[in-house]
């Protein structure tokens, strides 16, 4: 039962990267995880190939559409993957299995990726909930840039992208919005193909340090695929400023569940 709710889980994973640009990753170390028994670490490593892979097909289509800012794209990914690759590379494999202990409760490797996983969603969502944005709804708005901050932006989602195995739309739409001033759906545009770029770039990492269950990987990925088609569909139907507070309160929904699943 519970590998029909992972399969099914793949498929609302798509749909919520196509509708929000973002979130699919927070599905699907969770569904790998707690429906799938995947290991934590090779999650992150599947999540980052399922997102990757069905984030590319999403930005092609919204390629097609003409709603993707390449030039924030650029800025954006070149920090960002440089950050996930090394990340994955060297900095995942040298944490310890255990990190500390209180008590009788002991800290692994796999619970502090989960749990700092959450506390990052915590952190984004407020932005998305209560930050202020009277152009997300304004599809012709002047996008601005500011450079130096959607950098160092991206080497942080870079780095937190390769610790936890999110694609990190949760991280990048809030960026782009408050940042390059992108309007709400050109800002879920735009960070599919930045999550694209630098998560498959983050799994080319993995590929050197562990086993990969292709079969698996590649069945589970295609039903991620198919969603995200629906879910692009659905975008059409919503405004940009309830698309941006009900994602926000997707992820906070999302975090308290996980934090009460590893510590609960």
């Amino acid at each position: 039962m519970t590998e029909i709710l992972g399969y099914v889980g793949a498929l609302v994973i798509g749909i919520v990267l196509g509708l929000i640009g973002g979130g699919g990753s927070i599905l699907t170390v969770p569904v790998l995880v707690y429906l799938l028994y995947v290991d934590p670490v090779v999650a992150t490593a599947y999540s980052l190939f399922v997102v990757g892979v069905s984030s590319l097909v999403g930005a092609l289509r919204n390629i097609q559409k003409r709603l993707v800012d390449f030039r924030t794209a650029i800025v954006f990914s070149v920090p960002a993957f440089m950050a996930v690759y090394a990340t994955r590379k060297y900095l995942v494999p040298a944490i310890p299995d255990e990190l500390f202990s209180v008590g009788s409760f002991l800290m692994t490797k796999d619970v502090g990726i989960m749990v700092f996983f959450a506390i990052i969603m915590l952190l984004a969502s407020y932005s998305m909930i209560w930050g202020k944005c009277k152009h997300c709804d304004d599809d012709d708005a002047k996008v601005r840039y500011n450079y130096p901050l959607i950098v160092l932006e991206g080497l942080v989602v870079g780095v937190l992208t390769g610790i936890v195995g999110a694609g990190g739309g949760f991280l990048i739409i809030p960026a782009l919005v408050m940042l390059a001033k992108l309007p709400i759906k050109k800002a879920v545009a735009t960070s599919l193909l930045i999550i694209a770029i630098k998560s498959l770039i983050g799994f080319i990492g993995d590929v050197q340090n562990m086993e990969i269950d292709w079969a698996f990987l590649l069945k589970f990925t295609a039903l991620s695929v198919i969603g995200i088609f629906i879910g692009i569909w659905l975008n059409r139907f919503i405004e940009g400023s309830k698309l941006k507070k009900g994602f926000g309160w997707f992820v906070v929904a999302m975090a308290v569940y996980i934090l009460w699943k590893e510590l609960g």
